[in-house]
């Protein structure tokens, strides 16, 4: 992937100084922590009452936006860190239209200093960009909900441009996009109308970096980044005065994978939260090449590309894959539970299925039946899937729908850890260039250190060995499994509720396989009702295709309006305080 690079500019502020609040009137200080002062640290540059209502549009003047330039080093390698610990942000004022209904709000973008749990010494500086509605309805609580992507190495540059933002790209998506010049948009699917929204840079992604003595590596683990990014959080509640606020977590990837071990550390830390959505899952690597759960990705693809023989020729995308699901749970699976021990497995099946299976298999995925008798069970095999289905063709497994040249040069070019997969290049140079123009001129932000959108040295530094809350090892190699930390914080806060989204074209995180984990997992049967399951006509990058991201909006917005109307948590306090018969 593309390394993105910013140029600089200068820093202004309009906020007086610890220690120079009394000569002012209450009435005034409000206004300053609403113009974007206070909020518990003066290093900040910008912390706010996200929560408090603003004076009349009317009558008060117009809030000053405060750039930031950042001359900070940020290096990207594992034994990479920085030397101070300040915190800054750059502050801006927009407006977008939701629905119908103009909210304006204000953008910060900078660092956030982390602490260590032992010591309290700074240990990493954070970046993020946070959007806040500058006029909250009193009457109302106001959600803060925190995004990241997944890798593990990715900045959440794609979510926030790509998702529910108040911006987005223009693409051509699933096709390639022309090079400059691009349009970035307001996006009416935002979910600011919901929630307040931060989008986080893991450490070594982004302008994030470990402070020393620490070093970007110390953070690189499935357990030391869950650790850092509940300090994230805890930082961002007290210093923009959050605490009380309803909280949700957003995971794309293996960000999902992050979710399920950030929620048993929040808890831990007596953090509970309201809801978490889970974008194109991967809570169990061990199975994250099933064959089975792979396969209906797999006739998804096909039936894009009229590769199927089905008869009747289906029709209905959604109807045809709870058909190939049933096909796959009824006829594939048994075989796939009753393997030769002699050669280890499933890939036995080449001997133990029977021509008829492996011709039902070709109507759905339009590939020789000898080739999946020879094949199929060794997930690596379907790998020529993506090259082969449509001759002369490259399709994503990110996203079946998106192509690229497979003749020529086009089969041996690098895989790049999939950033040369077409779900990938067809976006990428629109993503590169629309954040290098947001973040100076509509962020304010500028830095002279390299943007990293994806870190490979994280990826391939990542510990990913695994202690789980029931002090089990549930990591290492291919093993990580998180479900079980999911099913423990629902467990112990039946309040939480999970939204569970995937794109049927997705075949790095299938859907089906999310479905087979989510349903396997260590939860209490009354407890799978907390769990909303969507699937959209889109691949990995859900919001990618316009369609699916309006869908998906609108089924956020009805998990975010049910969770916050129906809380069961807080008619139990309700009840403590006004006992039924109880004079109110």
């Amino acid at each position: 992937m593309n390394r993105l690079w910013l140029s600089r500019s200068e820093p202004t502020s309009v906020c007086p100084t610890p220690g120079k609040w009394a000569p002012f009137a209450a009435a005034a200080v409000a206004a300053m922590l609403l113009a974007g002062c206070g909020g518990g640290d003066s290093a900040a540059n910008g912390g706010a009452a996200a929560n408090s209502a603003s004076a009349s549009p009317t009558t008060a003047a117009p809030l000053a936006d405060e750039a930031l330039n950042d001359n900070d080093v940020y290096g990207t390698g594992p034994n990479d860190s920085v030397a101070d610990a300040k915190e800054a942000v750059a502050v801006s004022h927009h407006s977008v239209t939701i629905g119908g209904k103009a909210i304006a709000y204000t953008a910060r973008a900078g660092h956030l200093t982390t602490i260590d749990a032992s010591t309290s010494q700074p240990n990493a500086k954070m970046f993020y960009v946070a959007y806040t509605a500058d006029n909250p309805d009193p009457s109302k609580p106001r959600p803060v909900t925190f995004f990241y992507n997944g890798g593990p190495g990715s900045s959440s540059v794609y979510l926030l441009l790509g998702s529910f933002g108040p911006k987005r790209i223009q693409s051509s998506f699933p096709n390639f996009t022309p090079p400059a010049p691009y349009k970035l948009l307001d996006n009416p699917d935002s979910l600011l109308d919901r929630s307040d929204l931060v989008f986080i840079n893991p450490v070594g992604t982004g302008y994030s970096a470990a402070i020393a003595p620490f070093k970007n590596k110390d953070f690189w683990g499935v357990d030391q980044d869950a650790r850092s990014i509940d300090r994230f959080i805890q930082r961002y509640l007290t210093l923009y005065n959050r605490w009380n606020s309803p909280k949700f977590l957003f995971g794309e990837s293996y960000g999902t994978a992050r979710s399920a071990v950030v929620s048993w550390v929040l808890h831990e830390d007596g953090i509970e939260l309201n809801g978490i959505t889970l974008q194109s899952s991967i809570l169990d690597y061990a199975n994250a090449v099933s064959a089975i759960g792979l396969f209906p990705t797999l006739a998804a693809d096909a039936f894009y590309y009229n590769k199927d023989s089905i008869s009747p020729p289906p029709t209905d995308l959604p109807a045809y894959m709870q058909q190939v699901m049933n096909f796959a749970t009824n006829t594939l699976m048994p075989i796939a539970q009753a393997p030769n021990p002699a050669d280890g497995g499933f890939v036995n099946t080449r001997l133990n299925m029977t021509l008829p299976v492996a011709q039902q298999m070709q109507q759905y995925l339009g590939v020789d039946p000898i080739t999946l008798i020879q094949q199929y069970g060794n997930p690596a095999g379907f790998g020529n899937f993506f090259g082969t289905l449509v001759p002369g063709t490259a399709i994503g497994q990110y996203d079946g729908r998106a192509t690229s040249i497979n003749t020529g040069i086009g089969p041996f070019i690098l895989p790049n850890a999939g950033g040369n997969d077409p779900s990938i290049t067809n976006v990428a140079g629109v993503y590169t260039v629309e954040w290098n123009d947001y973040l100076h001129n509509g962020l304010k932000y500028t830095s002279t250190s390299s943007f990293v959108d994806l870190n490979d040295q994280v990826f391939n530094n990542w510990d990913f060995s695994h202690t789980d809350p029931t002090g089990a090892a549930k990591g290492g190699g291919n093993t990580l499994y998180t479900a079980g930390d999911l099913a423990a914080t629902m467990t112990l806060n039946p309040d939480l509720k999970v939204f569970s989204a995937n794109g049927y074209y997705d075949a790095v995180t299938p859907f089906f396989q999310t479905a087979l984990t989510l349903a396997s997992m260590p939860l209490d049967p009354s407890l799978q009702s907390n769990i909303m399951t969507r699937r959209y006509p889109s691949g990995h990058m859900i919001y990618l295709d316009d369609p699916s991201r309006t869908a998906m909006k609108a089924d956020l917005s009805s998990f975010y309006d049910n969770v916050m109307a129906n809380r069961p948590a807080i008619l139990r306090v309700l009840n403590r305080q006004h006992p039924p018969g109880m004079k109110q």
